[in-house]
């Protein structure tokens, strides 16, 4: 195998890695969904920043 072909094949199963989706765990309990973290950075900014709004309407 030369150097282009290794190449090539590098490139193809680098492609192949990036573009494998992760394997979601399967639940039948709902509320074990609802105990797990959110997936996503913006869901968790969001869940952070409805917990702010509802402390400042508080007196502590």
């Amino acid at each position: 195998m030369n150097e282009a072909q290794l190449q090539a094949l590098l490139r193809k199963t680098q492609a192949a890695a990036a573009a494998a989706k992760p394997k979601k765990n399967r639940t039948y309990d709902a509320t074990l969904d609802a105990t797990r973290p959110p997936d996503s950075e913006e869901a968790a900014n969001s869940d952070a920043k409805d917990l702010f709004q509802q402390m400042k309407k508080r007196e502590f």
